[in-house]
């Protein structure tokens, strides 16, 4: 370690020494008034504020306490991002109890292995359909003691074992009226190393594990986001990512109390732009999928706009030239250069008051890879992306592009006061304040993930330039091994397709112990209709689609530009569309969006083989 970074690292921890996530929310609430949680109910919207919200979370904490929760217990949450998710979140910390949310997607099987492996003693459910999920698997677990259901429509409340949110608030209530003194004494139990949060991880390379997070690790990371992105007081974000997943907590729910900000939830995916004209967030932070998406939609809308529609796409081109010409270490045609503030005016900055995105002082994308061509167009309309890098038993981020310092195709540098260096296969590994102590209850596997000396061993493999600037180039376990002796990241080869068409939603390469590199695609069920329809396709369904003559020259199309940016032996030779979507219901993802590749492998075993098969 450096100097540099020593005195960075005791500075942050001498800033955060003694203190707790609850000391953040309590001084934050101490502004009254301000609006923290605000939520779409019908036609309007319904704000919180800061007072309400502590009120709320300690009517919570003291009903939980009467529930024999306290220091030490798990509480399961299972709910959409609103704003009883993280009021019953904060209750469980005010309790002296950890919190624990699980992915919605979840089947009663696995929410069974993760409730058993933390014993959670109470859980608090989004609504009926959830909890008969539950109850499949309540009688296997003898540490469950009751579940709150927030909307109690078609509940058996004659089941002993089920309440409803609102008879919880009431009891908490009741409560507080003599309670507050213990209330006080026990969040002030709350110590620094305590777990702030387990997290699941989830489930790629086998059952989650649990990862501990600890307050400690929480304000540490907290300072390096405040440092990166310079987040001010009142600023407003929005959630809408599962606040199982770190990212998600920590740019809305985290952030938000450390910053007395206010933060717009979205229960429905397909509500999130509607949402984004309202809340108008000063920092976004999406999954490439997302910002593909967002892209996709965007370019449909302009080129079904007629003339305007015709000057907004000359417009793009000449950003994204200028933007290429920049990445090329080249300086832009002084004609583009004239152009651009123009451009921006007429046309940029309609685009980004449009997608609700003209207040936006930072995005960030992180989770996978980015291409750099997407990284590029949004550059071109004033939005600059700042690619982060971490994991979560990173506490969210290692290294980060820092606005004004970005550089392309790279994940930034590492973050102030933690360490990062790559093994001799590459492997990145991480060392700080950030790192998790380990894994709930597998001892086990955090010794292989953390060694003697403290490093985590991410998984990921890396290169750096002599500026510490980190690019990935795969995980170590994905690599695939071609029958050739070549070993490659299938990743890199997906993403170098998958941003050329907007209709393909998922791409997974295989090619490990075969000649050559092949690819099942799944098409984008949400884009592809809109696609169709603008090119007179008839078609009823993705699996009818996906034969007609004009998509599969489509794909074709995205295939070979994506092999035009990828050596000789990764591009791929044959492809196949699977006729149906893939989701974390249906397995092939997880939560988060990442592959299951040996879900993949098992499940399209035969449609590989055909790959291979068939006759050139």
């Amino acid at each position: 370690m450096t100097a540099t970074t020593h005195r960075e690292r005791e500075e942050i921890l001498q800033r955060i020494d003694g203190r707790t996530l609850i000391d953040l929310f309590m001084a934050t609430c101490d502004a009254g008034g301000k609006p923290a949680l605000v939520v779409k109910d019908g036609d309007g919207f319904t704000t919180h504020t800061w007072s309400a919200y502590r009120h709320r979370a300690s009517a919570v904490a003291m009903a939980l306490r009467r529930h024999g929760v306290g220091r030490g217990d798990h509480v399961a949450l299972m709910m959409a991002n609103r704003p009883e998710h993280v009021i019953a979140d904060v209750g469980a910390l005010l309790a002296g109890a950890t919190p624990v949310s699980i992915y919605n997607t979840l089947t009663a099987e696995q929410l069974a292995y993760i409730v058993g492996n933390c014993d959670a003693k109470v859980a608090i459910v989004e609504d009926a359909a959830l909890l008969e999920r539950w109850l499949e698997v309540a009688d296997d677990l003898p540490s469950l003691e009751r579940i709150v259901v927030v909307e109690p429509d078609g509940v058996d409340t004659d089941d002993g074992r089920v309440m409803t949110a609102d008879e919880l608030l009431a009891a908490g209530e009741d409560a507080l009226v003599d309670g507050r003194d213990e209330l006080e004494e026990s969040w002030r139990a709350v110590a620094p190393d305590d777990a702030v949060t387990l997290i699941y991880t989830s489930g790629a390379t086998g059952p989650p594990k649990g990862v501990v997070i600890t307050h400690r690790n929480l304000l540490y990371q907290l300072e390096l986001v405040q440092r990166i992105l310079q987040v001010q007081p009142a600023q407003r974000g929005l959630s809408y990512l599962p606040l199982a997943h770190v990212a998600e907590r920590m740019t809305t729910h985290y952030v938000g109390i450390s910053s007395g900000g206010t933060i717009y939830f979205v229960r429905d995916l397909a509500d999130v732009l509607e949402t984004l004209q309202e809340a108008r967030p000063h920092l976004f932070m999406a999954v490439p999928r997302v910002w593909e998406k967002m892209q996709a939609a965007l370019l449909a809308r302009i080129d079904a706009d007629g003339r305007r529609g015709k000057l907004a796409r000359r417009a793009i081109d000449a950003g994204v030239a200028a933007e290429k010409a920049e990445i090329a270490g080249e300086t832009p045609p002084l004609r583009l250069r004239l152009q651009l503030p123009v451009w921006d005016r007429l046309v940029f900055s309609k685009i980004r008051d449009g997608l609700g995105l003209d207040a936006l002082r930072f995005a960030v994308s992180g989770a996978a890879a980015i291409s750099v061509d997407l990284l590029a167009f949004y550059r071109a309309v004033g939005i600059e992306i700042l690619e982060v890098y971490g994991m979560t038993e990173s506490t969210v981020m290692i290294t980060a592009n820092r606005p004004g310092a970005l550089r392309l195709g790279t994940v930034g540098t590492a973050l102030p006061g933690i360490e990062v260096r790559l093994a001799d296969d590459g492997e990145i590994l991480a060392r700080g304040p950030i790192v998790t102590p380990g894994y709930w209850r597998r001892d086990d596997a955090t010794k292989e993930a953390i060694d003697g000396d403290g490093w985590l061993h991410t998984g990921d493999l890396g290169v750096m330039d002599e500026d510490g600037y980190l690019r990935i180039v795969g995980r170590k376990k994905e690599l695939m091994i071609t029958a050739g002796g070549k070993n490659l990241a299938p990743t890199n080869i997906e993403e170098a397709i998958k941003q050329r068409s907007p209709i393909i939603g998922q791409l997974c390469a295989v090619g490990d112990d075969r000649p050559y590199v092949a690819a099942l695609v799944v098409l984008d069920a949400e884009l592809l209709p809109s696609w169709c329809e603008a090119r007179g396709i008839a078609a009823a369904s993705v699996a009818e689609a996906a034969e007609h003559p004009e998509v599969r020259a489509e794909v074709q199309r995205a295939v070979d530009e994506g092999n035009a940016h990828l050596s000789r032996v990764e591009q791929v030779k044959r492809w196949r569309i699977v006729p149906s979507e893939w989701t974390a219901g249906s397995e092939e993802l997880t939560p988060s969006l990442k592959l299951r590749r040996n879900v993949i492998h098992a499940r399209y075993a035969d449609a590989i083989d055909a790959l291979y098969a068939e006759p050139g």
